[in-house]
């Protein structure tokens, strides 16, 4: 979304006048995506210092009557700091787009692209957090610790099946909304994109078969809010088959899918059994799907293929089967981008100061995506290009009414 006046921002880019040039850095000199990230892609904005009466209120002996006050009234701190319109974007590095284990070095500027993209996109401050450890324990308390410097955090390119874990720790500790992108921005797009294709293709949610393709984290998160949405059978497939009660060599997290999807999933098999007279498919694991399994899928189906570079299913080959396709590409239409969740979402729970984000909120999320589509529903737009100006309003605008009726709403 373009900002229709400007917003101060605590994001540019560009490089500082003085950045030093010399060093192993010139050998990418020219090259514009190296211009772009040179010195980093944000820095941070201040109150305007012209005068000695400015340093004075900015800092001592001013800023102790706001100490003072905010010592008395804790609440206080977040009309009078930043507390509450900045998000700690989190990650250990450990799974990075699809690049996967980088370290948190490497994972720094994927980091920084995030907290531009909260700024940009909804006014929300964003602060990159890259720490140096991938135990579970340590990430929780480091993150525990650094709390009341921000008004919610968002985990990010974690691997599973920590990140379940240390998004379960977190929520249960902090009264801050915790939100994993990986997780729940994907599956509030994927569902934003079916119900459209639902509607497109005259289908009841509650007689839709869908096959999710994997059982990582997006996995996880994309197979618990279809069946909240309604969606009467869900399976989840891994690389041995169909995620079911049956097998003896699931993990805790695999096991506990089997038993949320028990009675709305297909038969043990593999994926060709599986996808058989599907309605849709949603593939968040990498890999290839062949083509004469996507041929076998019912009639009008359904096909996102959302791994990155490289989707489980082509688009030239879905749509010689599908009607409706989806990927995680810009290239291609129907584009499912977390982007078009994520700014929204804590936005909508900053305004209202929730305390944390709900199954309600992300489901509410959803639909509003689904809505600002509206009637130009059609094959090639089932969900809203992220610039449309109307998606980080309308979807903070239902999630802040969500969050005040789950009862989570502070204000």
């Amino acid at each position: 979304m373009v900002p229709t006046e400007p917003v101060p921002s605590s994001t540019t880019t560009g490089t500082p006048i003085d950045s030093p040039t010399d060093g192993p850095a010139d050998a990418f000199t020219g090259d514009p995506v190296f211009e772009l990230h040179r010195g980093g892609k944000m820095e941070i904005s201040a109150a305007p210092l012209e005068g000695p009466e400015d340093l004075a209120m900015a800092y001592t002996p001013g800023v102790a009557r706001v100490c003072e006050a905010i010592a008395e009234q804790p609440d206080l701190a977040l009309d009078y700091t930043w507390t509450s319109n900045t998000v700690a974007v989190v990650t250990d590095g450990s799974a990075v787009l699809g690049l996967g284990n980088i370290g948190p070095s490497a994972a720094m500027p994927v980091m920084e692209g995030k907290a531009v993209l909260f700024k940009q996109f909804a006014g929300v401050d964003a602060v990159p957090i890259c720490l140096d450890t991938q135990d579970v324990d340590e990430i929780v308390e480091t993150v525990v610790r650094l709390a009341p410097s921000f008004g919610g955090i968002n985990l990010e390119d974690i691997s599973a099946p920590r990140c379940f874990e240390i998004e379960e720790a977190l929520k249960r500790r902090l009264d801050i909304p915790v939100f994993h992108d990986d997780q729940h921005g994907t599956a509030v797009v994927a569902l934003a994109a079916l119900e459209g294709a639902l509607r497109l293709t005259g289908r009841l949610a509650a007689t839709t078969s869908v096959v999710v393709g994997g059982a990582g984290a997006a996995g996880v998160a994309v197979t618990k809010i279809l069946l909240a949405a309604g969606i009467g059978r869900v399976t989840v497939t891994d690389r041995q088959g169909v995620i079911h009660t049956s097998r003896d060599d699931l993990n805790p997290s695999k096991r506990a899918l089997a038993e949320l999807t028990a009675g709305r999933t297909s038969d043990p098999g593999d994926l060709a059994s599986a996808m058989a007279g599907a309605d849709a498919y949603i593939g968040v694991s990498g890999g290839t799907v062949p083509e004469e399994i996507v041929a076998s899928m019912a009639p009008d189906s359904i096909v996102f293929g959302l791994a990155n570079p490289h989707p489980e299913v082509h688009p030239e080959v879905a749509h010689r089967h599908a009607r409706v396709v989806a990927t995680g590409r810009s290239d291609y239409p129907n584009q499912i981008n977390n982007v078009l969740a994520f700014p929204g979402i804590f936005r909508g729970a900053f305004d209202v100061r929730a305390s944390a984000i709900t199954e309600g909120m992300k489901l509410a999320a959803a639909h509003a995506l689904c809505e600002i589509v509206g009637e130009d529903l059609r094959e090639d737009y089932v969900v809203p290009s992220p610039f449309d100006p109307r998606v980080a309003p309308e979807v903070a605008a239902a999630v802040a009414a969500a969050a005040r009726a789950d009862g989570v709403a502070r204000r």
